[in-house]
């Protein structure tokens, strides 16, 4: 279980993401009778969790991959955590919205 966490710790997913709150939620903690915590992932640079995926795969892509670029089709935090990460990573990318 220490290898997880220490992984967790060190991923370069930092690199762009930030470390965010965990926020008491005071009333729905009264209404449900149970402790209830929210992450605050909307505090991200994206406003989204979406980026720690998109930054730890298109990190771990190979010199010849990451020449390729990389394309997604998103019309939301999918895309915005890929253009932000390739943009981190000097990665070609296109992001293909759809109607």
């Amino acid at each position: 279980m220490d290898s997880i966490f220490r992984q967790i710790l060190t991923s370069r997913v930092y690199d762009v993401a930030i470390q965010t709150p965990l926020d008491f939620a005071k009333r729905i903690s009264n209404d449900t009778g149970a402790k209830v915590f929210l992450k605050r992932e909307d505090l991200q640079p994206v406003f989204s969790f979406k980026i720690r995926g998109a930054y730890q795969k298109i990190s771990s892509l190979n010199d010849t991959e990451k020449s390729k670029g990389i394309i997604c089709a998103s019309a939301g935090n999918h895309a915005q955590g890929v253009a932000l990460s390739a943009k981190s990573l000097n990665i070609q990318s296109t992001v293909v919205m759809p109607a």
